[in-house]
């Protein structure tokens, strides 16, 4: 059986989304369908349609939640020192090219989020970074070309 490593965060964060979609979204849902039923022809009746449709999203993201916080592995990250680039270590790097400075943390694929610096533990990058340390160069291959970023500061 796989497991999904998680932080405890991220853990927190798909557990709160499964409650809600439980207790909020599934029953909102439900009388949103009942109502567009009460309106009478389902062939052409826009809202039911789309009330199904959003069920169905809403039926399959609570099974997929489901299965990965049952396969959840939460990992502490409270004990790492803050040497060498583990899981959940948040990195600041700078672009050997650019200069520019940009701040990563490293967490599991189910709550990877580029928008938020969450990178996930299986994308390149973060490949190149685990085990690296203040100092060394992590190089990757990337769409646009190699890159190459040297690590600034590690912590958790």
């Amino acid at each position: 059986m796989d497991k999904y490593p998680l932080t405890k965060e991220g853990f927190l964060a798909l557990e709160q989304e499964l409650k809600n979609l439980k207790t909020v979204e599934r029953p909102n849902i439900i009388a949103a369908i009942s109502e567009a039923r009460a309106q009478g022809d389902l062939s052409e009746n826009a809202e039911y349609s789309a009330a199904k449709e959003k069920q169905s999203f809403i039926e399959g993201r609570i099974q997929e939640l489901e299965v990965v916080v049952s396969r959840a592995q939460v990992i502490d990250t409270s004990a790492n020192s803050n040497d060498i680039v583990r899981f959940g270590a948040k990195v600041l790097v700078v672009d050997e090219d650019t200069e520019k400075e940009s701040s990563y943390q490293i967490v599991g694929d189910y709550e990877a989020d580029i928008n938020k610096n969450k990178i996930s533990i299986s994308s390149p990058l973060a490949k190149a970074l685990i085990g690296k340390e203040v100092g060394d160069t992590a190089e990757y291959k990337a769409p646009g070309g190699d890159k190459s970023f040297e690590i600034l500061e590690i912590s958790y």
